[in-house]
């Protein structure tokens, strides 16, 4: 039987004309019913993307059957998948695509900022390590005593004119007298019980062992003295052997500036505040206050700590002034306004630097513990029992009282409250 329309034979599907079909037929619909996977179909599947094998499989792959089967993959083109689970761990499908990791950039720039202070804390530190003038060697000192708990420091203001001019000289009161002189002497104990600061008067009548010149060689012979004048026979040296001879007390550290480099200081911090309870006039230092807080520039500040012939107590009285006033300068240098003002931190470093002498062993870190121990502490003059003692060439001088300084000394190496010459 033919399956060609009624009109057509099999001759004419050989003839090079276009045949009209018939109207669609409606084919009639059946239902598949569902296939059974063999055990051999879920045992296999081919590696790589392809649908299942159907039925009669034969051990090649029919890229012509569709199973109808699909495991939940988006074909987005012919052998194209979609992209690769993230890896464990991975946010990525947790956040919008394109939403930046906030939390990772705040740490890299926080660690980058670390990075930058710990590199600048670091070259400051070598800087003014390198800065420092280690000149004094406290270790020819001889007979020294036993060192006792906390720190002690010798701070020394000269009259050095190191540095100055003749018309700086002129300037800031100092007349032109070559050679070097003490003109404040303290000692600041720095221990768990806070600090004190003791002035020891320049002209404090005192014996000056024997000594064998650090510098010159010569045998100094035992002597009564003034004590200002053991520094102006053998410097630093012979002085810290004075002060350890009648005190009976270890000098851990040894500080010293001259006239300029105190003025540098005050300068470079932008001048002291200082309040006066009455109006200050001396010619010789050069001295001009008014009554009232003031600020004072470098210049004026050295003639405030050089004056002392208005004052009732004479160099006692004077070293009161001193002590307030380096107070007070500790205070300002350690405030948060010089200490986090890069424009004024390392001008006020490099003029101290600059400017003062220590001993070998001082490190920037004791430095500092002296700066801080500066702030707040106790303040007296050593006892004494006669501010106008006539020395047997007929020189006014200063006598201590023996007995009390032997117990302030004694609660200083203990590192004991000081009750001594407390009210």
């Amino acid at each position: 039987m033919s399956d060609w329309p009624d009109g057509w034979t099999d001759d004419d599907q050989n003839r090079n004309r276009r045949p009209t079909p018939e109207g669609a037929r409606v084919m009639p619909h059946v239902q598949r019913p569902p296939r059974q996977r063999s055990p051999e179909h879920d045992a296999y599947q081919p590696a790589g993307p392809g649908p299942a094998q159907g039925p009669g499989y034969a051990g090649g792959y029919d890229p012509g059957y569709d199973s109808g089967y699909n495991d939940g993959q988006i074909y987005r083109g012919a052998g194209r998948q979609g992209p690769p689970p993230p890896p464990p761990g991975d946010d990525y499908g947790s956040r919008p695509p394109g939403r930046p990791r906030w939390g990772r950039r705040i740490g890299y720039t926080a660690l980058a900022l670390v990075l930058a202070l710990v590199t600048v804390a670091t070259a400051t530190y070598f800087w003014a390590d390198g800065k420092l003038r280690r000149e004094v060697d406290l270790s020819v000192v001889e007979d020294r005593p036993a060192a006792g708990e906390g720190t002690n420091y010798l701070i020394v203001g000269s009259d050095s004119r190191e540095g100055l001019s003749e018309e700086q000289q002129q300037d800031l009161h100092t007349g032109s007298v070559e050679g070097k002189r003490t003109d404040t002497m303290m000692l600041l104990h720095v221990g768990s019980n806070g600090s004190t600061m003791v002035s020891l008067p320049r002209d404090s009548w005192v014996t000056i062992p024997e000594f064998t010149g650090s510098e010159s060689g010569n045998r100094i012979p035992e002597q009564q003295q003034k004590l200002n004048a053991s520094y102006s026979i053998e410097g630093p040296w012979l002085l810290t052997r004075t002060i350890e001879y009648n005190l009976d007390i270890r000098i851990d550290h040894y500080v010293e500036i001259g006239f300029a480099g105190f003025a540098n200081v005050v300068d470079a911090l932008g001048g002291v505040e200082m309040c006066l309870d009455e109006a200050i006039q001396d010619e010789n230092s050069g001295a001009n206050f008014e009554a009232g807080c003031q600020q004072m520039n470098g210049a004026e500040a050295l003639a405030f700590n050089r004056q002392r012939y208005q004052e009732a107590e004479g160099d006692l009285g004077r070293t009161q002034n001193q002590q307030e006033f380096l107070g007070t300068l500790a205070d300002q240098a350690a405030s948060p306004s010089t200490l986090f003002n890069p424009f004024r931190l390392f001008p006020v470093a490099n003029a101290s630097l600059d400017s003062l002498i220590v001993d070998e062993d001082m490190s920037l870190w004791d430095l500092r513990s002296m700066f801080w121990g500066m702030r707040g502490a106790n303040r007296m003059n050593i006892p004494v029992a006669d501010p106008g003692f006539q020395t047997p060439d007929g020189q006014s001088a200063v006598q201590w009282d023996m007995e009390q300084t032997e117990a302030l000394m004694n609660q200083l190496r203990n590192d004991e409250e000081v009750t001594v010459g407390q009210e």
